[in-house]
């Protein structure tokens, strides 16, 4: 036998080594028919395309972006504009007609001593001698300057305290609630406007020229939730009898107040001049004073005896 061929079945055959070529990265497979692209394809998934590169379609305007590069689209939002311009413009200079915003400026220019010197006044009034508001070229100065001047921010913020106050007292006798709480409030601000309307309309009828204003009317006339508010705390601590003493105290000096005040406003050419009020239109005069007075503290305990029990 052929030792040869011995040898070569005693042994196993070894596989012949063929050297593969190594392919650089980013070439294919030399020995490969097709390009594999599903590799590149995976790899795009995960990467964020951008709008308008190679490969992919550019992204399509908006349609705002269309809409405003239409020039009738331009025309009608310029002219909208200037048509809000205009119609700003127009209710800055007719704002005053409805809403005196500068005059409510004036009314609200206090400081913590005016405050504190008008209420004194409210309480005790019968000390002050100097009645007369104070003017500085036929203009009255603001009522931090003068505590004669009439304010709305005494007014405001007592009758917003009234009407706390009065929640509480009702809470305090278990009868609160929202709706009689609303009631309470509403019925104070129609009484007020009551008042005012019936003051303009007698003013109209006895043909009175005063300088008194309708915002005067309410800064005076909103004095007496001052007294109303003192009264109705005393009847909380003190019961009826603190109530009755602060309360009765509160009318007589807002009878005082608003004697001593509106005189000058309604009688202000009589009062100036000296002259005694002695003619039927100055009795008229002096008559509506006197009721616009006495009508204060007749509503300061309306508004506030069903408060304290």
């Amino acid at each position: 036998m052929n030792p040869g061929g011995l040898a070569a079945v005693g042994t196993p055959r070894q596989p012949s080594k063929r050297r593969v070529p190594v392919s650089q990265p980013g070439m294919a497979d030399p020995h490969q028919l097709f390009d594999d692209t599903s590799s590149a394809q995976s790899r795009g998934y995960g990467a964020q395309r951008v709008p308008g590169g190679l490969g992919y379609p550019a992204a399509s305007a908006s349609p705002q972006g269309a809409f405003l590069a239409d020039p009738v689209s331009n025309m009608a939002m310029a002219y909208g504009s200037s048509l809000a311009a205009q119609g700003k413009e127009l209710v800055d200079k007719n704002i005053d007609r409805f809403i005196p915003v500068t005059k409510l400026k004036y009314y609200f220019a206090v400081d913590t001593m005016y405050v504190g010197k008008k209420l004194g006044l409210l309480v005790f009034p019968y000390l002050h001698q100097d009645w007369e508001v104070q003017y500085q070229q036929d203009t009255p100065v603001a009522p931090r300057f003068d505590v004669n001047a009439p304010d709305l921010y005494i007014p405001a913020m007592a009758f917003i305290t009234y009407v706390l106050v009065a929640g509480l007292a009702l809470g305090t006798q278990d009868r609160f609630s929202p709706d009689l709480l609303g009631l309470q409030a509403s019925s104070a601000l129609a009484w007020l406007t009551v008042e005012v309307l019936a003051i303009l309309l007698s003013l109209y009828l006895i043909t009175v020229n005063t300088d008194l204003s309708t915002i005067d009317l309410v800064a005076f006339l909103g004095y007496k939730y001052v007294g109303m508010i003192g009264g109705v705390l005393m009847g909380l601590l003190f019961g009826k009898i603190g109530y009755y003493l602060v309360l009765g105290w509160c009318c007589v000096s807002i009878f005082v107040f608003m004697i001593r005040t509106l005189r000058l406003k309604i009688l202000a050419e009589a009062a100036a001049e000296g002259i005694p009020v002695r003619g039927a239109r100055n009795q008229l005069r002096m008559y509506l004073t006197m009721a616009v007075a006495a009508a204060q503290p007749l509503l300061m305990y309306w508004l506030t005896f069903h408060l304290v029990r």
